[in-house]
């Protein structure tokens, strides 16, 4: 991130309880769809190899899904707003633009600046939800306080531990950890096919059978204690009645409250 970015202190205003709705006009749109959250579903399954392996520290696997992340809103900022993506963003975030254009970018900005600050700040939970509709699909970007929902799988690394461990118990202690992650792995393949079963492909599955599916997510840490979390969300068939030509920021739906409700403490908020 550039010039602009490193003015940047976020804005809270332009993720919260806001989501991005982008059409599915045709098979050729649900077909870029069903690519992109196979790589997600990918991801998971490379994220749980790199838990399995002891040689490779969990902070590296962390930052490797993060990373990932952000290429994809990088993506999503250029085919938005092109390379000059940046000043747009700021500039509606200046208040000196009010188009569609710069709200898109502001919003994925924004989500961008706050993936690049979860790899240095604690207690900041990413918590998004993903939800396919007929014609369109929602993503709605979240970040809440805490590091851990209602639901998570915790897992420990040792590289990261503050405490003082005496040199006697430390072996028990690391390998533990090591068990940790090995069980949040396997739990993360089985959220991988979850993710290959809720958005299917379109040109191998009959349109009624695909035409709804949503997860919600959510990944956090504080200190050496990592966690995550995936599961399944049913669409509201409610929830819009217009069809829409373009991408456009749209208010969450009851799905993202209803999800926020199971999955929170009230300890946790958005953020």
């Amino acid at each position: 991130m550039g010039e602009y970015s490193r003015r940047f202190n976020g804005d809270t205003r332009v993720l919260y309880r806001q989501a991005v709705r982008t059409p599915l006009p045709n098979k050729d749109a649900e077909r870029v769809f069903y690519e992109n959250m196979m790589r997600v579903a990918d991801a998971q399954v490379k994220k749980a190899e790199m838990l399995e392996d002891p040689d490779i520290p969990l902070i590296e696997a962390y930052e490797r899904q993060l990373e990932g992340i952000s290429a994809t809103y990088k993506a999503r900022l250029n085919q938005i707003a092109g390379d000059d993506y940046e000043r747009v963003a700021m500039e509606y975030h200046n208040g000196e633009r009010e188009d569609t254009k710069g709200a898109l970018a502001a919003y994925y900005f924004e989500g961008l600046w706050r993936m690049q600050q979860r790899i240095t700040v604690a207690d900041m939970m990413f918590f998004p939800i993903i939800l396919r509709y007929p014609d369109s699909f929602t993503v709605n970007i979240r970040f809440t306080s805490g590091y851990m929902t209602t639901e998570s799988v915790l897992y420990e690394s040792p590289e990261h531990s503050e405490e003082d461990i005496d040199e006697k118990y430390f072996e028990r202690y690391y390998n533990d950890s090591i068990y940790s992650q090995k069980e949040a792995a396997e739990k993360i393949r089985d959220w991988a096919e979850i993710i290959r079963e809720e958005f299917q492909d379109p040109d191998e599955v009959p349109f009624d059978e695909r035409k709804y599916g949503g997860i919600v997510s959510a990944g956090g840490r504080r200190g050496s204690v990592f966690s995550s979390m995936l599961k399944r969300v049913e669409p509201d068939p409610e929830r819009f009645s217009d069809s829409i030509d373009h991408p456009m920021l749209v208010e969450e739906g009851s799905e993202a409250r209803r999800t926020e409700e199971e999955l929170l403490t009230e300890d946790e908020l958005l953020i």
